[in-house]
């Protein structure tokens, strides 16, 4: 970071999150003349425009965009090296394990039990968040490990273990074309309206924003779409829906994460633990990833 300080790369992150200096500078408390006199001196520093400036529009430059890309993940790292150092020097610190809600395959309460009985086990608190974030949590240490679904979340950056491997199934109506009851295949939802996942780019759903399953599940039983999730996510299965098997979708994995660089102590017993606690008539795990 030796060309631009922190709070310089601040202050270009609002503006190219935002896209208005007047809203980025209300986010950072700052006065707005200060805010384009800051990001104009860091064009110059770098010798490349970052934005195109019109009386009503604010644009990102190719330039803009790859320090975008990249400024963000150097500033989750030196927040994550702070909170770390933070962290190392607290002998009474906690576990801080991210979840979604009800995202544990039924799981977490034996993990728990088993951490509780090692001597060096710490109190585990939970963070509970939407299906966007939660590798952030990890990746810029807002939590120490996660419970996340393979392939549905990045797990880039992140050492794994798989806790629990299970299949798909398509949640429909119970009056739905596909309530039969009989495996489908992906062939078969053609035509269909899927869920578009808040916060997740790049998925297929044309139908309304859902941020988690129990907005899903309540979508589906007025009939406003169908989807597909991990069997665990909906059991028990709520009146007015049938899950059905989707016989050619992957299986879906969950895993136990934490940030590859973390090799605190504190992490590598949690993981130790939840392994073993794993019962043993689990389907397809633990296995290592």
């Amino acid at each position: 970071m030796a060309e631009l300080e922190t709070r310089e790369l601040e202050y270009f992150i609002a503006v190219a999150d935002e896209l208005h200096f007047g809203r980025a500078a209300v986010r950072l408390s700052i006065a707005q003349p200060a805010l384009s006199k800051a990001i104009r001196r860091i064009e110059h520093r770098l010798g490349v425009p970052l934005f195109i400036r019109s009386s009503r529009h604010v644009e990102l430059t190719p330039a803009g965009k790859a320090l975008q890309e990249h400024g963000r993940h150097a500033l989750n790292a030196v927040g994550a090296a702070v909170r770390s150092a933070r962290r190392a020097a607290d002998p009474e610190a906690r576990l801080r394990l991210v979840i979604k809600p009800g995202g544990d395959a039924g799981l977490l309460s034996g993990i728990l039990a088993e951490y509780a009985r090692r001597p060096d086990a710490r109190r585990v608190d939970l963070l509970f968040s939407g299906p966007a974030d939660r590798t952030d949590f990890l990746r810029d240490g807002r939590a120490d490990a996660g419970l996340l679904y393979a392939p549905f979340d990045d797990l880039d950056g992140l050492d794994h273990e798989t806790l629990h491997t299970e299949d798909r199934v398509v949640i429909v109506p119970s009056g739905h074309r596909l309530a039969g009851g009989a495996p489908v295949r992906m062939a078969d939802l053609e035509g269909e309206t899927l869920p578009a996942w808040k916060g997740v780019p790049g998925g297929d759903g044309t139908g309304p924003e859902v941020a988690d399953a129990v907005q899903l599940l309540h979508l589906v039983t007025v009939g406003r779409m169908i989807g597909v999730l991990p069997r665990s996510l909906v059991e028990p299965v709520p009146p007015g829906v049938v899950c059905v098997p989707v016989s050619d979708a992957p299986p879906s994995r969950l895993v136990l994460a934490w940030n590859e660089r973390d090799r605190r102590p504190l992490v590598a017993s949690f993981v130790a633990a939840a392994l073993r606690a794993i019962p043993p008539g689990n389907p397809i795990g633990p296995q290592r990833t």
